[in-house]
């Protein structure tokens, strides 16, 4: 914990243009706050910066009096890595606005926006780009991560549309990095998770879509499991990048569209999202249909904004969530049976699997290109621990380990670093494989020091 002078505080206070917050200040609970309860941390001093200039002044106050330091963009993530005990907390979260360039097909993004601002801003002119599938969900730590969505197979991975960012490094230079501006530091923020900087604006590549899209669920019982997962797994092997379907086990909500009785039982579901002509998508699901009897779907042509929100009821903040993830190739057999096991026996209503597919146009960047390097991942699995009090950590802790570990011998190399835990620092390296040498070489360029460390972090050499 850095013990701060009340003077030098103040003298930051009166040279900062956002707003400082330390412990007892009205708002200091809620702007300490993220979406994961199981995070409860206490910064000495909280920067909620207006400014590209406010977070160069924040990076430089952190760094010339050696604290700990912490990112705040959406406050999203799994691991609460935007939160740090007695340090700084650089907290980006005002700073949400959006700038969509219609004839360039280019959008300008704050580094506090959720997936909601940037789709309503983009979607108003029939334009988005690949995203994640909850609303709430912060632009910046997606992106910087990786990110993916309903629209990668067709378009790719959100950093292979990731044109330029801005951003302040460990020195408190404003830099901008793009293929051709510092292709280096371009290089490892694409997938390096804000290891080398502060990023303050992000430029990224749009593609038409929608505004209205064929989507939504099909929902089976749990005792078709065994023929709805493995038709999951053959069907997604060959259907078209314009299409995408994930699965997700767990106890069903209670969804208009169901029976009363089925509210709280154990259920599959298909989530399905076609990003084309609705009539032609139409025939392409069909036989998903097949799979099993459904208790019920709801499937039609509604706004693509609709549908980037229709998890959010299940995703809420205020709950305590903990996650495990692993990467595969293929679902073989072997692998669908221990997703069954373990789906069969979920500790608590909220728990759930969800295998999402990727693949299509994912797999056709290099693995090289950049510092997101998993391109042989077709599927990203979340084992999603989610629950209520804190009597049920342990209990659901251990089955999300559990499945985590007896998935394992199935699993591809490599992981998504934006489901990581924050007891998996043992797994930074191998998530990053053959991109993890040149990360380090970056990082001791831009940030020798490892002052951006509160993170996934990579290690300066």
């Amino acid at each position: 914990m850095t013990e701060l002078q009340q003077g030098t505080v103040d003298t930051f206070r009166g040279q900062f243009g956002g707003s400082l917050y330390q412990t007892g200040d009205a708002g200091y609970d809620e702007a300490r706050q993220i979406w994961n309860a199981m995070i409860d941390r206490k910064p000495a001093l909280i920067a909620r910066c207006q400014s590209a200039e406010d977070v160069v002044a924040a990076v430089n106050f952190g760094r010339d009096h050696s604290m700990l330091v912490s990112i705040k963009g959406g406050g999203h993530n799994i691991a609460g890595n935007a939160v740090c005990d007695g340090g700084l907390m650089i907290d980006l979260s005002q700073m949400r606005d959006v700038e969509v360039d219609v004839e360039k097909q280019r959008a300008h993004v704050g580094p506090g926006c959720t997936l909601s601002d940037f789709d309503a801003a983009a979607q108003a002119h029939g334009l988005a780009t690949p995203l994640g599938i909850n609303s709430t969900t912060g632009v910046a730590g997606l992106t910087l991560g990786g990110g993916f969505g309903w629209l990668s197979r067709k378009f790719g991975m959100t950093v292979d549309n990731l044109v330029s960012v801005e951003m302040v490094t460990a020195d408190g230079r404003q830099a901008r990095a793009s293929a051709t501006e510092n292709p280096d530091l371009f290089w490892g923020t694409r997938g390096g998770g804000g290891n080398f900087g502060v990023v303050t604006r992000f430029e990224f590549q749009l593609h038409p879509v929608g505004p209205e899209l064929l989507s939504g669920l099909m929902v089976f019982p749990f005792d078709q499991a065994q023929s709805v997962v493995n038709g999951f797994a053959r069907f997604t092997e060959t259907m078209p990048d314009e299409l995408n379907v994930w699965l997700v086990i767990r106890h069903a909500p209670p969804l208009p569209f169901l029976p009363a009785s089925v509210h709280g039982k154990p259920i599959v579901a298909l989530a399905i999202c076609y990003a084309g002509d609705p009539a032609v998508g139409e025939k392409l699901i069909a036989p998903l249909r097949s799979l099993g009897e459904a208790h019920g779907e709801h499937i039609g042509v509604q706004p693509y904004t609709d549908w980037q929100q229709a998890f959010d009821p299940l995703l809420t903040d205020g709950a305590r969530n903990y996650w495990k993830s692993h990467n595969f190739v293929e679902l073989t057999d072997d692998m669908v049976r221990v997703a069954l096991d373990y789906g069969n026996r979920l500790p608590s209503p909220h728990c759930e699997i969800f295998i999402a597919s990727i693949g299509g146009a994912t797999g056709r960047v290099a693995p090289d290109a950049m510092a997101y390097s998993s391109r042989d991942a077709n599927y990203v699995m979340n084992v999603h621990g989610r629950w209520d009090t804190s009597e049920q950590d342990d209990d659901c802790r251990q089955w999300a380990r559990a499945f985590f570990k007896a998935a394992g011998p199935y699993a591809s190399s490599g992981a998504y670093i934006n489901f990581l835990s924050d007891d998996e620092k043992d797994r930074v390296e191998s998530a990053y494989g053959s991109a993890y040498k040149r990360l380090v070489e970056i990082k001791q360029k831009y940030d020798p020091g490892n002052l951006f460390r509160v993170n996934q972090n990579i290690r300066p050499g």
